[in-house]
């Protein structure tokens, strides 16, 4: 999709990006201490992974496609790491653990047995109290156009991780099909052994 210049979930960036600051700034003012660090799940061309990284988190982009990564590199802040790893066996990146996980949209693309994994891999690197912020699309009539997934089956990845909050994403400027996917953000804490 890349190489075709086919990248419709970029087009998001705009939107979901003031938001993603603002729930970033709340949890930056909640931590006890400086950020540690944070790990941006599919992060493609790091369109959001400078965000954690200007509010002080040690901040690591990861996308399973060479050519994002690539691109995040020449175009990203120079303090972010960029690594070609694919969300489900994270750990063989040799990334180390993290306190925050970012997910924008990666995990709604994933069949069921990939998200299982994505859910595993993520738990494998979490921190004790790790947050995960999520960003994904609603199952929808669409599914071929746009990728979606319903609450449950994101919780169901997730075991030994409490879901926090479940907020509303902005749909203004979306355009057809993605504005009929209600698109929320979810706010898990990593509580499980």
């Amino acid at each position: 999709m890349y190489r075709l210049g086919v990248t419709p979930w970029e087009r998001y960036g705009a939107v979901a990006r003031p938001r993603l600051g603002a729930l970033l700034d709340r949890e930056r003012e909640q931590l006890p201490a400086a950020p540690g660090r944070a790990l941006d799940i599919g992060c493609g061309r790091g369109q959001f992974t400078a965000e954690p990284a200007r509010r002080g988190w040690e901040t690591v982009g990861v996308d399973a496609v060479p050519a994002a990564i690539d691109a995040a590199r020449r175009t990203g802040p120079a303090d972010v790491s960029y690594v070609v790893a694919d969300a489900t066996d994270l750990e063989s990146a040799g990334l180390g653990e993290f306190g925050l996980f970012l997910d924008i949209g990666c995990f709604q693309g994933l069949d069921t047995d990939q998200r299982a994994a994505a859910g595993r891999s993520v738990t494998a690197l979490a921190e004790p109290g790790a947050l995960l912020l999520m960003l994904a699309f609603g199952p929808s009539p669409y599914r071929r156009l746009v990728e979606g997934v319903a609450q449950a089956e994101i919780e169901a990845a997730f075991p030994g991780w409490d879901l926090l909050a479940v907020e509303d994403a902005d749909t203004a400027g979306l355009g057809w099909p993605m504005n009929r996917t209600a698109p929320k953000w979810y706010r898990f804490r990593r509580t499980g052994a």
